[in-house]
Formats: C-alpha cells, structure tokens, sequence
C-alpha cells in the first residue's frame, strides 16, 4: 500500500461550512492583528511626541513591528477571503450536482437548488470558473494508478479502463436519490451457523473489516448491541463476491453483482434482509454496515431504501457509490489499482454523506508483481492493510469513526451470529 489520502471524495475536499467557520476564525485573528497593529502606533507615536524618549527605545524598529503586523493582518484578510471563495465554490458545486440529479425525481427542489446556485455564481464572477476548474481537476485525477501493470499490460490495461468507462458512461455506478431495486430477487434459504458474544466493538476499521463471518460458507455476521437505556443497534459484516459462478445455489455470485450493479434486486441483497430480521432487526432499527466488494452495493441500497435507518457504514472495494444524506457516514476505501471501484466511475464531484464522510485512497499492490495477475488489489487483507494505515495515522477525519466504534463498546450486551445463505428452487 502507498500513496494514501484521505478526504471528502470528489472535487470537494472541505465541506463548505468548515471552511467557512475557518474564514471567520482567521478574519477573528486579522481583526487582533489590527489592534496589535493600531496600538505599536500608539506606542510610537507617544514615544516621538516624549522629549528625551527616542534614546531609550529603537523606534525604527518599532515602526518595522507595526508595518510587519499589518502586513500580517493584509495576509489574513487576503486568506479569508479566499477561503470563502473555496467554500463558495464548493456549495455551488455540491449544489449543481444534486439539482442535477433531483431533475428527474423532484424538480421544485431542484429549481430551488439552481436557484441557490445561480445566486451564488452571481455574488462573485470567480465562484463559477473555480467551480469548473475543480471538477475539471477531478475527472483528470480519479483514474490515476489504474494501469501499468506488468503482467499481460495491454491486456490489464484494456480490462482496468474499460470498468472506468463503464462506470462513466453506463450511468450505474452512482445510486440516485429514488432509485430503486427493480424486480423480485431470487428465493433463499438463510440459517444461522455460529452464534458468539463478542467482549466488545471493533476498535478501529482494519478491526471492523476483520470482523467478517469466519465459518466456512457464511456471507453475513450481524452483531445485536443491546444497551442500559433499553435501544438497540445492529451491524452487519458483509462478504465481498464468494463465487464468479451464475446463479448457482451461492448467492453472492456474478448473477448477484450484474443484478445489483443494473438496478436488479439479488439474491445476495434479499439474503441480507432476511439475515438482519432473523437477528431481530425491526423496521426503524438503526443498522449499520461493513461491507466488501459486492456487498458495497448491498450496503448502499440498505441505507437509501430499506425499512432499516443506517447511520454508517464501511466499505472497500464498492463498484457504486450511494447518494447519501447528510446524517448517514459512510467511509469509502478505494484502491487506485483495483478496477471494482473504477466501476463507480470515480464517484461523483460533489462526493456524498455527512461532512463526516471520507474517501480513503491508495495504491493497493505498489510496484509491478505477479500479484497483480490475480487483482491483489482488491482482495480484502490488501484492504485491511490499508485500513491498519489510517487506522495509525490519527488523521482527524477518522474521529467520527472511532467515535462510532466507542459507543457500541459502551453495549451491555453483545450478541453476534454468523449466517449461511443459499438460493433455493
């Protein structure tokens, strides 16, 4: 793994009202300069008008010290203005992109949010052009590392950026607001095989990704946290692809990825439903996920149209990125050199979730290796690699997260069951 970054996704890397509240607190910090500024000439200007005081203090130097802190005050004002160009530009990009997509399910919203943009294009000339800058600046960057491998190049090079443009152009890989699986999934069979009650929650992400259900033949662990004031929470560990076959008593299979990629309801999708009611999940019940590779999909129409209310979830790997609101989190790790996540079409510009919400990004499979044959990059012990980094970093945009993993271990009770999920006739 090399080559981390981590930020809000898409062209916005702050949200707009952290930026904002820094501006004020730099121009907070100009006006002290100012006053700094105003009392050095106050200062020097008794000392002048003093008889015999010029000899016991530089003057000169004093004069420098305020033109100094007035130069630091222009600084400030200058910094904070251009941070509320950035917040600006950021809101009018984040407010186009989900007008855009509200165009066709809600469009007085999304005249109201063309509105709010256009007001804002219009209180300054530049908020527009920066606008378009940033997104051009993103669609330039967001397949970077995705080619260059050394085994069979042309033909990894084909593979890698035919995903990318199919999630581009195809229009899948980003969940709108209102779409919704279309079709009946295929009947299954779901059955507990292990039950365990775990001494707390995951402590971090690479913790959380290694909490996937360890029998053989299980794709769901659901974890029921039952606390003192009576609540409860639930959250699922999904398993990426178990089987490239179709359609075939495995769930979690091609058949599966294609149906949930186009729109379809799957076998793997209903499967979890019926996995998180057997656990005892009720409509309403906030379910969260941590989700690999195919279940990345699941996770995201969990959270947008399920009777479940999912206030965070993990993913790694995801061929889609959902279209969150503003309370739902979602942490997103993606491999530069895995093409799954290439199928998302790099997300969207405006990004998605609570100002919470991150984009974990890195180089899975550094170098050119034998390991590339078999798509190391995506394989979930690369992901939990990657996770071990941020997990060590103390980056501040992961402080909602470990917030997260701390409440659940606040849990009296922590009850876990791993299911087995087949199709049946």
């Amino acid at each position: 793994m090399t080559g981390l970054t981590i930020d809000h996704g898409g062209a916005i890397s702050v949200d707009p009202d952290v930026l904002r509240d820094v501006a004020r607190r730099i121009d907070e910090v100009a006006s002290r300069y100012d006053d700094a500024r105003s009392a050095i000439l106050r200062a020097h200007r008794i000392i002048v008008d003093t008889p015999g005081f010029t000899a016991r203090v530089d003057t000169v130097g004093l004069w420098a010290s305020g033109q100094h802190v007035a130069r630091l005050h222009s600084e400030c004002q200058e910094t904070a203005g251009s941070t509320l160009l950035m917040a600006d530009a950021y809101e009018y990009v984040e407010l186009r992109a989900e007008a855009e997509m509200l165009a066709q399910t809600d469009p007085s919203t999304a005249q109201r949010l063309t509105l709010r943009a256009d007001r804002l294009a219009a209180s300054d000339e530049r908020v527009s052009a920066l606008a378009d800058e940033l997104i051009a600046q993103w669609r330039a960057s967001r397949f970077e590392g995705l080619t260059g491998n050394i085994v069979t190049p042309a033909l990894y090079d084909q593979v890698f950026w035919t995903a990318a443009l199919v999630g581009v152009f195809s229009g899948f890989g980003k969940v709108l607001p209102g779409e919704r699986l279309q079709g009946k999934a295929d009947p299954v069979s779901v059955s507990p095989v292990k039950t365990s009650s775990p001494q707390g929650a995951p402590s971090s992400m690479a913790g959380a990704f290694g909490r996937m259900a360890a029998t053989a033949g299980a794709q769901v662990a659901v974890e029921k946290y039952s606390f003192a004031d009576g609540t409860t929470k639930f959250v699922a560990y999904l398993e990426g692809t178990q089987s490239v076959g179709w359609g075939g008593k495995q769930p979690w299979d091609s058949k599966s990825n294609l149906e949930l990629y186009s729109g379809k309801a799957s076998a793997s999708y209903q499967a979890t439903l019926e996995a998180l009611r057997a656990a005892g999940a009720e409509p309403g019940d906030e379910v969260d996920v941590v989700a690999h590779s195919q279940s990345g999909m699941i996770a995201a129409h969990l959270a947008m149209e399920s009777e479940f209310d999912v206030q965070m979830q993990v993913t790694a790997g995801s061929p889609v990125e959902p279209t969150l609101d503003d309370d739902q989190t979602i942490i997103q790790f993606r491999h530069s050199d895995d093409p799954v996540p290439a199928l998302a079409g790099g997300g969207s510009p405006e990004g998605t979730g609570s100002a919470d919400s991150v984009v974990v990004s890195a180089q899975g499979n550094p170098g050119d290796t034998l390991e590339d044959f078999v798509v190391d990059a995506h394989h979930l012990d690369t992901y939990i690699e990657t996770a071990e980094a941020v997990d060590a970093s103390s980056d501040p945009r992961i402080d909602a997260v470990d917030e997260f993993w701390r409440e659940l271990d606040a849990a009296e009770v922590i009850e876990r069951t791993e299911y087995q999920a087949e199709r049946v006739e």
